[in-house]
């Protein structure tokens, strides 16, 4: 049997990592500035992550959510100090797509309604109403189509009012750092906008930080650098470090009643374990400060490159921005210059997505690396 190709491959095998380095079956050794699309949030095999997990499956690693799990209440306590939340209520998944589904659910059945708001470019996921809801309609099959959803410019508030108007809008669903789509974003009087308009007609607002959150915009969650409070709010990613889990948090005016909501995978022990060590890490290594720190240099190092148009987004989830298509330079930092970046919707751009770890040594490397593939791809 073979895979099902779906992925275009680098011929680069992964064999192992620390912190911000990957080392392949060769021996030579990356700098990763991608973090498999973000996933990364501690760093690759962090010493407390690795102990937790193997002193977890020593215990039990799974079982249903049909028994007690002290794991997830720890989890839950230890998310709502850290993000500000305490007052929310936390559902445990094992994806983003699957957390951005679940929000979409849970929104309508509180106010009986389903058209969804979203945003041009936006990224949501690939299960049925998370694809729905993402701006790709090549990803877009004839059975997720069924779902009612109307596509807005970011920053336009009067068009969102005029779909709400409507009547027939449960939810606006909105990331708060574009990930896939290229690194765009709402201003803060949009986000505030939003919450109002949202409140005054009964719509729910569903703020995805599957890629923005746990950190990387500098603050916990992204929307946080707006002083909004989301009604739902989406995780994954970092949140585990490369285990899969994902959650939403639920403002305290959704009720809960059995069945409502459930899931086979989320919240398992083990998943729970890997959530509690990311946080510990970024709580006891202050790596929101970090965040903040690395992304004030990388502003100013980037200056070295005057080919560099912009830099878009916000802390360690950035978008590094020329006037030419960016797919060669990739190419050539991952092949001779031994760096991993990403790309987006946007051709022009290289996404750095970095563990929440990194340091300026690191980020000179890159600038350097950039610098002469820059000049010698001209």
């Amino acid at each position: 049997m073979n895979l099902f190709d779906v992925y275009p491959l680098y011929d680069i095998t992964p064999v192992k990592a620390l912190d911000c380095a990957i080392t392949d079956e060769k021996g030579i050794e990356y700098l990763d500035l991608y973090g498999g699309h973000g996933v990364i949030s501690i760093g690759h095999t962090h010493p407390h992550y690795v102990a937790k997990l193997k002193d977890q499956l020593d215990n039990i690693g799974f079982y249903s959510n049909a028994i007690q799990n002290p794991l997830q209440v720890e989890l839950a306590h230890k998310l709502g100090k850290l993000s500000g939340l305490e007052d929310y209520t936390l559902f445990l998944c094992s994806s983003g797509a699957e957390a951005n589904e679940n929000a979409l659910k849970l929104a309508s059945f509180h106010n009986n309604k389903s058209r969804v708001i979203a945003f041009t470019n936006a990224f949501h996921g690939r299960t049925s109403a998370a694809v729905a809801v993402t701006d790709n309609k090549k990803i877009v099959a004839p059975i997720n189509a069924q779902q009612v959803v109307s596509f807005l410019p970011l920053n336009n508030i009067a068009l969102v009012e005029a779909e709400l108007k409507k009547g027939d809008v449960s939810s606006v669903i909105i990331e708060g750092i574009q990930g896939v789509g290229g690194l765009d974003q709402g201003t803060t009087e949009f986000f505030q906008a939003l919450k109002k308009i949202c409140m005054a007609y009964d719509v729910v607002l569903i703020l995805d930080e599957v890629q923005s959150g746990y950190g990387r915009s500098g603050k916990f969650f992204a929307h946080q650098h707006h002083n909004i409070k989301a009604d739902i709010i989406c995780l994954a990613k970092g949140m585990g470090n490369g285990f899969p889990i994902g959650g939403i948090l639920i403002a305290p005016k959704f009720k809960a009643s059995y069945g409502l909501l459930g899931t086979t995978f989320g919240g398992n022990h083990l998943a729970c374990a890997a959530g509690i060590a990311v946080l510990d890490v970024i709580e006891s290594e202050k790596l929101m400060d970090n965040v903040n720190e690395i992304y004030a240099y990388f502003l100013e190092a980037i200056k070295q490159i005057p080919e560099v148009i912009q830099v878009k987004g916000r802390g360690l989830m950035l978008g590094v921005e020329f006037d030419f298509d960016v797919s060669a330079l990739r190419k050539k930092m991952i092949v001779d210059k031994h760096i991993f970046t990403g790309n987006a919707n946007n051709k022009n751009l290289l996404r750095i997505l970095p563990p929440l770890t990194i340091n300026k040594e690191a980020l000179d490397t890159f600038i350097k690396a950039l610098k002469e593939s820059v000049a010698e791809l001209k």
